[in-house]
């Protein structure tokens, strides 16, 4: 006796009934597989499957780009730096030239003086001595300008001569003096911030 047409009917439908039942395991599979992609690339890391070369390659060029930037950055440093040398020396070679031209000028202010002084001692009609007293204050206000700008004068009379802070103009015999004796200064040395600017100009014995 065959079996009842609903037993044969519920066999035919259990098949589908299971596929069914299979298919949202595997939508679960697929949504956990998106979900490990999406949380390894979150972290940084290569996802699933991902070619870990690719990775290595971004590491290496991060590495390039910032040895460039860093070599770069130091460039731009020494590029400062040696422009601030540059505009400090262009401003002292201004300043030495100034200084130059003004050092005749307290020459003549020295010599003015001492001819003043002469006059007054040997009373020959000179001009008197609150003239003298004038040409003084200029004097004094002209060297202390160049002695706030770094400016100072030596006088070398009784020191041994020496080529790069003197120059001779003459030689003489003395008695009691040493031969390469400074004897006379006939105009004063000038350093400009510890470097010769004018050497003094002297007599020496011989």
């Amino acid at each position: 006796m065959g079996r009842p047409e609903d037993e044969r009917a519920a066999e035919r439908a259990a098949p589908t009934e299971q596929a069914d039942a299979a298919e949202p395991a595997g939508e679960q599979d697929a949504a956990n597989e998106a979900e490990r992609f999406v949380d390894a690339e979150a972290a940084g890391g290569p996802a699933p499957g991902e070619d870990e070369d690719e990775l290595t390659v971004a590491l290496r060029e991060r590495g390039e780009y910032l040895a460039l930037a860093q070599r770069t950055q130091a460039d731009f440093e020494n590029f400062r730096k040696r422009a601030a040398r540059d505009a400090a020396a262009a401003g002292e070679r201004a300043k030495s030239g100034l200084v130059r031209e003004l050092l005749p000028v307290v020459d003549n202010l020295e010599r003015a003086i001492a001819s003043a002084a002469a006059g007054e001692a040997g009373g020959d009609g000179r001009p008197p001595e609150h003239l003298a007293d004038g040409v003084r204050l200029v004097h004094s206000e002209l060297v202390a300008v160049l002695a706030r700008n770094g400016v100072e004068g030596f006088d070398p009379r009784g020191e041994k001569f020496d080529p790069e802070l003197h120059e001779a103009l003459s030689m003489r015999s003395e008695d009691g003096a040493e031969s390469g004796t400074v004897l006379d200064v006939v105009e004063k040395g000038y350093r400009l911030n510890g470097t010769v600017l004018r050497p003094a100009r002297v007599v020496v014995c011989g």
